[in-house]
C-alpha cells in the first residue's frame, strides 16, 4: 500500500537549524522513499513499510541525540506525491 507522510521537526535548543537539515538528508539517503522537502515540512511517499521504517530509524537516531525534539506527522493511506506535484507545478 502506497502510503503519503507529512512531518515536521521541533529541536528544542537554540541552535536547531542544523539537526532539521540533517534529519531530512538522513531520510533522503534511503533509496525506498521518495523526500520533498519545503519551508514548513518534509513529505514522505512510498510504500507503507517503507515509508514507516525509515521514519523509525531515523527518529529513533534523533531521539537519542536531541530527546527534547518534538515531531508532527500527518500520514494519509494514498500515494499523494503527484497531486502534489501537478498542484504545484
Amino acid at each position: 500500500m502506497k502510503t503519503s507522510v507529512d512531518i515536521s521537526m521541533y529541536p528544542l535548543r537554540e541552535e536547531y537549524c542544523q539537526p532539521i537539515i540533517d534529519f531530512i538528508d538522513a531520510l533522503e539517503q534511503h533509496p525506498n522513499v521518495s523526500v520533498q522537502r519545503n519551508s514548513m515540512s518534509t513529505h514522505i511517499y512510498g510504500e507503507y513499510q517503507d515509508v514507516m521504517s525509515t521514519l523509525n530509524t531515523e527518529i529513533l537516531n534523533v531521539l537519542e541525540q536531541i530527546p527534547e525534539t518534538i515531531f508532527v506527522i500527518k500520514l494519509i493511506g494514498t500515494d499523494r506525491e503527484k497531486a502534489v506535484i501537478d498542484s504545484c507545478g
